[in-house]
């Protein structure tokens, strides 16, 4: 039992003002220039380099009187050595005077341990990526989170390694919390211990089984659960064999059966079900719900029809509304702004101007990869369709800069990240809700300003080059040409099916 201190106890004995920070609170230790607190102990003991007083390679927790230079801790005079007891590296000791790596050895001995002594064979590729950290101690800090508690990052590794969760896709739609067990799953992906499979994939599987077990009516529950393994996951999996599915498509599969839940309900409440439900039924229904309602349970509906549930009906036509688009010398700002203002984050800048330059948007902007941007002694390249689009100098610059010092990169399964906007989860790029949110923050409208950029483009150049070049479809830049006033045809006058006056083929030598 630890003991107990007063408040005037705890000042006379535990408290100091930092000699680094000058912060004044609980001290971690006394170095030669006094004491340091526990931010700015564990700081300096990370710090690493050349000593300039011996010319060690080593760690420079100490500074040098003076200049105040990083200094290591023998020429700094420190009574205490940070060398780990097992490995000898200076790093943050934690227990048994052991480094962080050591620690996180131990302690994955004892969580991933299958009752022999060892770690369990399949688990072995999740322990390698967590020592091969770059940032370890993010990496006991995750191990050791919410430590014994139900559903902790070591209950799920311990049970894991026990047998008590089978490694399939299936356990993992039933743990709790389902957060820390998503992010689990996210790492025994990456490291191929499970299949991959698309995360919005297995996230909607998730929520399904929760949403299927709050309907109380069982033929409701039977109807919905049929829609969603018959209709919606096939054209899910189908969407994922292609390309990622993006958050917005997993939304939109998610309020399609929820809005096929309420039609049921509301069904019930007009002592109707879907075998009665004729044209008036789904008149009624379209009448009193907003066009986003009718628009999600048209799916529904039309499955409805061909799995013969339902009386033979019609339905209206599909209503999309677009963003309105800024305008040009708007766009032409807040480029300007990205460019020059050093103040902004160098990630939103990045993408900011992919955005605004490109008509890219943000679910496809965080999926480019390193590999989608090429050098060359006369430029950069782009990779966004066929082919590459040229990045200019200004933005070519801030995009290498961004590379070389990119966030999230510390994580178990991200320290070889090819990412070009890394994020937090293991082997995932950053949601675009969250890159949405950060560009919000600075006042940059991604929908507005992808709208006003594709629109330019496609009155600069013809609508199926941008397709091409963009990764746009053919017929999305034709109509958005049209409605810009440009179309293919007005790029050169005249017949294009007929030859120009005084043209003859050329003949080869086989005519």
């Amino acid at each position: 039992m630890s003991p107990t201190y007063t408040p005037e106890e705890c000042e006379r004995w535990h408290k100091r003002t930092c000699a680094r920070c000058q912060r004044h609170g609980w001290f971690a230790a006394r170095w030669p220039d006094g004491h340091v607190c526990r931010t700015c102990h564990d700081k300096a003991v990370l710090v690493r380099g050349t000593c300039p007083g011996c010319g060690d390679e080593r760690a420079l927790p100490g500074l040098r009187p003076g200049d105040g230079r990083r200094i290591c801790s023998d020429c700094a005079g420190f009574m205490m050595s940070y060398r780990c007891s097992r490995c000898g590296t200076e790093d943050k000791l934690h227990r048994a005077r052991l480094c962080t790596r050591c620690t996180i050895a131990d302690r994955l001995d004892e969580l991933l341990n299958d009752g022999t002594g060892r770690i369990r064979p399949e688990l072995l590729p999740l322990a390698d990526s967590l020592l091969a950290m770059d940032s370890p101690l993010s990496g006991l800090a995750w191990l050791n989170r919410s430590n014994g508690k139900p559903g902790s990052t070591a209950d799920l590794l311990r049970r894991l390694a026990q047998g008590d969760i089978e490694l399939t896709h299936e356990a993992f739609h039933h743990l709790q919390p389902w957060r820390a067990a998503a992010h689990l799953r996210e790492l025994l992906m990456t490291c191929c211990t499970l299949p991959a499979i698309d995360k919005r994939i297995c996230s909607f599987e998730r929520w399904l089984i929760e949403h299927l077990a709050s309907i109380p009516d069982p033929d409701h529950a039977q109807i919905i659960r049929r829609y969603a393994t018959w209709e919606v996951l096939p054209r899910l999996r189908t969407r994922a064999e292609k390309k990622p599915v993006t958050p917005a498509a997993r939304r939109r599969v998610a309020d399609q059966v929820k809005q096929a839940t309420a039609f049921l309900d509301w069904l019930a409440d007009r002592d109707h079900t879907l075998a009665t439900c004729g044209q008036t039924g789904i008149d009624a229904w379209h009448a009193e719900h907003n066009q986003h309602a009718r628009n999600t349970i048209r799916n529904f509906l039309l499955w409805c029809s061909t799995s013969k549930l339902t009386r033979p009906f019609r339905l209206p036509p599909v209503h999309i509304s677009r963003a309105a688009p800024m305008p040009q010398t708007e766009r032409l700002e807040l480029i300007g702004r990205l460019l020059t203002d050093p103040n902004l984050p160098l990630r939103v800048r990045v993408a900011g101007c992919i955005v605004l330059l490109y008509a890219q948007p943000l679910s496809r902007v965080v999926r480019l990869t390193l590999e989608d941007i090429t050098r060359t002694q006369q430029q950069t390249l782009l990779r966004l369709g066929e082919p590459p689009s040229p990045v200019p100098e200004p933005l070519a610059e801030l995009l290498f800069r961004w590379i070389e010092s990119r966030d999230n990169m510390n994580t178990a399964t991200n320290h070889a990240c090819r990412w070009l906007f890394p994020g937090r989860r293991a082997g995932q790029p950053i949601h675009p809700d969250v890159l949405a949110a950060l560009l919000n923050d600075i006042g940059i409208p991604t929908t507005a300003g992808r709208t006003a950029a594709i629109r330019q483009h496609v009155l600069e150049m013809p609508a199926p080059v941008v397709a091409e070049a963009l990764s746009y479809h053919q017929v999305t830049t034709a109509k958005l040409a049209s409605e810009a006033g440009g179309s293919w045809s007005r790029y050169v006058s005249g017949d294009h099916w007929r030859s120009p006056p005084g043209w003859t083929p050329r003949r080869t030598g086989d005519s």
